[in-house]
Order: C-alpha cells, then structure tokens, then sequence
C-alpha cells in the first residue's frame, strides 16, 4: 500500500464510458512518477482524483492514508500541490507574477484582502529563482511566454510546502528551447530530496526528465504497464500503448520515441 497514494480497483464512469476501468496504482515517500499515454487515456482523470478533486465511480482512492468519500477534501488540498492548464487558465492576465505565487498560500488565483509577511515574499522569490523567472516577479502573468508561464506555475504549486506535487502536462504548448529548459529545472527538482513525491503527465516520451523513478503507461482507462521506470519503458510496452510500432531510444537518463520506418520489398525504407 502506498504511503501518499493507494488507488484500489478505481473506476470513473461518465454515462456509458468508462474513463477509468479497474486502475491499481501506489505511490509512496521519495517516488518520481512519470504516468504516459495517448490523448483520451484517462491521465487527466487520474490526476484529479490524486489532487483530491474528484471520486471515483467505484473503487477506493485513499490520498496520505485518508480515504475520499470519508474525509474532508479541504484538509488533504492544502498537501497537495498542483501545476495544469485548467488552473492556469483561472489565473488573471492582470496578476503579478510574484502575486501569482503568493495567493497560493491561500488557495486561491488572485489577490484580494489577503496580507503577506516578509517570509512569504522570501519564499516566493526564492521558488521564483529556482525556476529561472526571478526577474519576471512584477511582470503581468498575461504577458509571460508559454515557458515562462509555467515556470511560473510549477514555482506556485510549490509556494505551499506541499507533500506532494502534481504536474500535468507541463511542457505542453512549449517550443524546443522552452521544453529543454522546463526539464532543466525538474531535473533538479526530481534530485532534490527535499522536494515533494512528484507525479508528472505527459503524452511525449522525450518529456520525461531526469531523476524520475517509475512510470505508469495507460490506455482508454486501463494501465498497461506500471513500475520501475527502465523496466516500464520499453518498445513493446510503449508500442502498445500508444498503439504505434515505435522505436524507443534511451539518451542516458532522457527518452526518445518515432515511428518505425516502413521497408519496401526491396528493403528500402519508402520515401
């Protein structure tokens, strides 16, 4: 059993569908996780049933030890730090970008009546620097990059000192330069062992960064392959999943994936 996740038998089911069907999953203390598939395998889904956003249909999800369905949501949140598009998409264009940081601390996307004392600016700035956009702090979050939009955001998902860090699909959107430094810094994240249980989304094996420990491969709602993540990375295992005969190169601890190229009779490849 999982000590910050144990999904038992999960099911998600939305009219006729299933966007979850009989998901075992466990993560514990100090785990890295990389969780992989194709558009429409459920990865969105997951994610919010670990962030304590959603029940299941069927099955238990328990979250540090506590079961959803009989606790309050509202005490395991505060624990749970969480970077996605959805959440971004409710931070005002007009927001500071150090304020973006700071009302994390409240739970919320924008500044109200809230106060905040020296050591929290401390914190923000320094998580804002660890991410490479210190001297983005009172810049509009609406005019940032795409990087630096999410840099941003992994720097206020972890404004809260939580225990576990969510980060769904975080590279979305970035272009080469932009994605190779948002591997950079979760690079040093991962290796930190101060750093929360990390569980990342992503549908491109060549975001998986460094220092992550274990992967988990779905498909339409199922989990193909689960566990140590050299083991689960593999041509067959990802090939399946992904429903593509693909070949998979490891570039010392970065991953790369393309299509096998087709051959002639000939025995050449077809242009």
């Amino acid at each position: 059993m999982g000590d910050v996740l144990n999904l038992t038998d999960v099911t998600v089911r939305r009219g006729a569908k299933n966007i979850l069907d009989g998901v075992d999953w466990s993560v514990d203390e100090g785990d890295r996780w990389v969780v992989l598939g194709p558009n429409g395998a459920g990865k969105t889904t997951l994610m919010q049933l670990a962030a304590a956003r959603m029940h299941p249909t069927s099955g238990t999800v328990e979250v540090f030890g506590e079961r959803l369905g009989a606790v309050d949501v509202f005490e395991l949140r505060p624990l749970i730090g969480l970077a996605s598009a959805a959440l971004a998409d409710r931070i005002p264009g007009g927001e500071v970008v150090l304020d973006v940081v700071r009302t994390a601390s409240y739970g919320m996307t924008g500044r109200w009546r809230e106060s905040y004392e020296e050591l929290d600016d401390s914190r923000a700035m320094d998580l804002l620097a660890a991410f490479g956009v210190a001297d983005l702090a009172q810049r509009r979050f609406g005019t940032l990059s795409e990087g630096e939009r999410k840099r941003t955001q992994i720097a206020r998902a972890l404004m809260a000192d939580p225990e576990l860090l969510i980060l769904d699909e975080p590279g979305a959107g970035l272009d080469l330069g932009g994605r190779e430094e948002l591997m950079g810094a979760l690079t040093e994240l991962a290796r930190d062992l101060a750093s929360p249980v990390l569980v990342l989304i992503t549908h491109h094996v060549e975001e998986v960064p460094e220092g992550f420990t274990d992967a988990m491969l779905m498909r339409e709602g199922k989990v193909e392959a689960a566990g140590e993540l050299y083991s689960v990375m593999t041509e067959q295992n990802l090939s399946r999943t992904f429903g593509v005969d693909l070949v998979v190169e490891r570039h010392g601890q970065r991953w790369s994936a393309r299509g096998r190229p087709h051959r002639s009779r000939s025995g050449g490849a077809h242009a």
